[in-house]
């Protein structure tokens, strides 16, 4: 990197507009959205689609509910073209679904796109040429006045040669964009629009579409939403007009750049699914629509089964999704804090079906988007009780009391510093099993009987203690007060029980009842047990003996 001071890089120029209206504005509707995934993400792949890949992709977009589809540039390759003419020729698209095109401001180009489309239904033809002043200079060596006759002519010849089209039924849309609009002289890109509006003609029901791209992301959003502001307020036919955005993402802000530039006055949103795209990618359709959808805007787009469209996509493009990815990646929902962990616990807990989404650090519920609930908590050496009991019970119906969970949340954070990766929900409950529930060691019950059932309760235990075999008789206000009485008569340590509670596991006949005892012995040593039977009394017991094997090791 240069040191300071940087004089290789300049700041992108702000736009002259005191009064601007976005930043006080508040999206209330979704736009018009258009899917670039066939033609801008295609081209961006190290390895294009097939056609049977981009049919299977088409039919995906179709059942998300995109009606606007760019399908590709026809006149630049012949698969382009032969992708085009099966979707119509087969007659794959919806009578509600907008095919879209691309295609350079070039006679030769049109005519072929033309061939492309025949029998197409509905139709957004899409021209462009590029307008910034560097391209200007760099690429074309032609002047303002050239560049806008090179478009103006180009929309010319579209209205002249697609009439026997119209003619036969097809519905045909302009789109004309302004290539680098974003780096573009605004009063340059207000001329060459306005031309482009004078040749085609738009009416109420044919609007012109205006497309704005961020061929290249240069400033920061603020900037973007401005040069869109101005630009809406600016058009001589702005009621005839659909303006839409087409970001990228080379700063990392093309959601950001897209929100604004709507709160600016933008109609229409052309994008990609998960963001593929040149370079660092175009925007990311799923992410602007479920932003929306999480203010209560329904985006008219259906991810209800994002992990599907997920699959489809990778497996088309051969990309994959990040696992940080907004809403679809595998850790969007997940926690490793203990502290985000605890809250996302309490919160979810407090959650009422038919009330407004309220869990926290979580800010769309995981099954609207077809995700599952249990990947939200992982655990790893930074988490908390909180985690480690969230997975027991989520996972396993274990309700772990509070003492318990602390226990459990330390030694879990032990073994995964040792392994130096996070465990998983099954190696949770191995751990707790091992070193709670099924605790071997010292003493081992054989039989537990109940003698009398009065005021008091009077059990015998047949148990194992070294290797010894013996039976004790005891007496308490409850079973487990005669089993401690039972132990006392007998060479173990004094067991004081400080707290007790149990639930069910599972329902029915084959329910079993998990009790959770702590206990206190000699030198104030403190220890959960727990212990799992069909008979209540019983897992108490196994409970005790668990926590006192515990302490006997």
């Amino acid at each position: 990197m240069q040191p300071p001071p940087v004089t290789k890089y300049r700041p992108f120029p702000q736009v002259d507009l005191p009064d601007r209206q976005w930043p006080s504005r508040v999206l209330s509707r979704a736009p018009i959205w258009c899917s670039v995934d066939l033609r801008d993400g295609n081209q961006a792949l190290a390895q294009p689609m097939s056609v049977e890949e981009k049919l299977e992709y088409f039919e995906m977009l179709v059942g998300i509910g995109f009606k606007q589809i760019e399908i590709g540039f026809p006149s630049a390759s012949q698969i382009e073209f032969d992708f085009c003419r099966r979707l119509i020729e087969e007659d794959r698209i919806p009578a509600d679904v907008s095919i879209q095109i691309l295609c350079q401001c070039r006679e030769d180009l049109i005519t072929r796109s033309l061939e492309a489309l025949s029998g197409a239904r509905n139709i957004i033809f899409h021209l462009y040429n590029s307008t910034s002043p560097k391209q200007r200079d760099y690429v074309f060596a032609s002047t303002r006045e050239q560049i806008v006759g090179i478009a103006t002519h180009a929309v010319s010849f579209l209205k002249k040669s697609m009439q026997p089209h119209v003619d036969s039924g097809s519905r045909i849309q302009l789109e004309y964009s302004p290539e680098s609009f974003t780096s573009t002289e605004l009063d340059f890109a207000l001329q060459i629009c306005e031309a482009v509006t004078d040749v085609w003609q738009p009416t109420p029901d044919n609007k012109i579409i205006l497309n704005l791209p961020a061929t290249v992301e240069y400033a920061t959003p603020n900037i973007h939403a401005d040069q869109i502001e101005w630009m809406s307020r600016h058009l001589t036919r702005r009621d005839l007009t659909i303006l839409s955005l087409h970001t990228h993402n080379d700063r990392g802000t093309g959601t950001a750049a897209t929100e604004l530039g709507l709160l600016a006055g933008a109609d229409r949103v052309e994008g990609t699914l998960f963001g593929v795209g040149e370079r660092t990618g175009n925007l990311d359709i799923v992410t602007v629509a479920l932003n929306l959808y999480t203010h209560g805007i329904h985006p008219g787009l259906d991810f209800g089964k994002l992990n599907a469209i997920r699959e489809i996509y990778e497996r088309c493009t051969r990309m994959e999704v990040h696992p940080r990815h907004p809403y679809a990646g595998d850790l969007a929902f997940t926690a490793f804090s203990g502290s985000h962990q605890d809250a996302i616990k309490k919160s979810w807990a407090r959650q009422s079906p038919g009330q407004p989404w309220d869990v926290l650090y979580i800010p769309i519920d995981p099954a609207d988007v077809g995700r599952s609930y249990k990947a939200i908590v992982r655990i790893n050496s930074q988490s908390g009780k909180g985690g480690v009991a969230y997975v027991l019970e989520k996972e396993f119906g274990y309700q772990l009391p509070k003492g318990l969970q602390k226990n459990l949340g330390r030694l879990v954070n032990t073994v995964s510093d040792e392994k130096g990766t996070e465990l998983e929900p099954e190696e949770i409950f191995e751990l707790f099993q091992k070193t709670f529930v099924v605790r071997s060691g010292a003493v081992h019950l054989g039989e537990f009987r109940a003698i009398e059932r009065a005021e008091q309760v009077t059990v015998e235990a047949d148990l194992e203690i070294l290797g010894k075999t013996q039976t004790v008789r005891g007496t308490g206000n409850g079973p487990i007060a005669a089993f401690v009485d039972c132990l006392a008569k007998t060479e173990l340590p004094r067991v004081e029980i400080l707290n007790y509670s149990e639930h069910s596991l599972g329902a029915g006949a084959d329910a079993r009842a998990v009790s959770y005892i702590e206990i206190k012995v000699p030198g104030n040593r403190v220890l959960y047990g727990v212990g799992s039977d069909t008979n209540i009394e019983l897992a108490s017991i196994h409970a005790i003996i668990s926590a006192l094997n515990r302490a006997l090791a």
